[in-house]
């Protein structure tokens, strides 16, 4: 009993989640890019110096609560991600393995690999390269209490429901609209459920949260603000870099104050 209590006190300094929250991160970055454009993929694109997965990646390693990395990937980019995840000592990676027909598939060929330890998944979009550490530690601690919780962001515009026709159909009131975003963290034996649930019965979703809300289990929400987007087109690779280059010098800002504090 003393030992379990010292482990537990150690845990707690160093700031490690107990091992029944071990939590594996899948990153999915497969996908074809096809709203993007171009030659090269969205994953692949240099966003500020680094490719953009590097800049996603970076979040998840820099994140204590995640303890592994399984990175879904297009086949031919694979050799390429080894080297790079080498090279920048993103020490969490696993496993690169490649992706399958669609996002659906290949987060569940990502399921496949995580550890056999891993009590919660947390899935990312490969390309959702702004998200902060103290962001995906937010959605894992009420992923923990919850058992189901995402990043998402309130509505603030006006959302309209079309019809078949293109004419406005219906206004959801504004209060209950949230914007999806990643991570989307579940515990690892109900999302294993609510995905070969609808592997089984030819249920397609658009995100994560659809395989759970399809096994009618409730997902809390965590607000993570308007900046955790997913590069899509060109455009919001402007956006990015504006946010990138915006956060570095308030960093830089921070480090100059304190080193006039040591100094003065």
């Amino acid at each position: 009993m003393c030992i379990k209590k010292i482990a537990g006190a150690l845990r707690a300094i160093s700031g490690s989640p107990h091992p029944k929250n071990y939590t594996s991160a899948i990153i999915a970055a497969a996908g074809l890019s096809e709203r993007f454009g171009g030659t090269t993929t969205k994953q692949m694109t240099e966003l500020c110096g680094d490719p953009v997965l590097l800049h996603t990646l970076r979040a998840y390693q820099n994140t204590d609560c995640i303890h592994e990395i399984v990175i879904v990937a297009k086949r031919n980019e694979i050799p390429f991600w080894e080297t790079l995840c080498k090279n920048h000592e993103m020490t969490k990676v696993t496993k690169i393995i490649p992706g399958g027909l669609t996002r659906q598939d290949s987060v569940i060929n990502g399921l496949d690999a995580v550890d056999k330890a891993s009590k919660f998944v947390a899935i990312a979009d490969g390309a959702r390269c702004l998200t902060t550490p103290e962001q995906i530690e937010a959605v894992c601690r009420a992923a923990y209490k919850y058992k189901a919780a995402t990043a998402a962001h309130k509505a603030t515009d006006t959302v309209k429901i079309a019809d078949k026709k293109g004419f406005i159909d219906s206004t959801p009131d504004r209060e209950t609209v949230w914007l999806a975003q990643t991570p989307q963290v579940f515990k690892t034996k109900l999302y294993r459920a609510a995905a070969y649930t609808a592997l089984k019965k030819g249920f397609k979703a658009t995100d994560d949260n659809s395989l759970v809300e399809n096994v009618k289990h409730p997902i809390r929400l965590v607000e993570c603000g308007s900046q955790n987007i997913k590069i899509t087109t060109p455009e919001d690779m402007i956006i990015a870099e504006s946010i990138i280059i915006s956060r570095r010098a308030e960093s830089d800002e921070v480090i100059m104050e304190f080193e006039r504090e040591v100094n003065s």
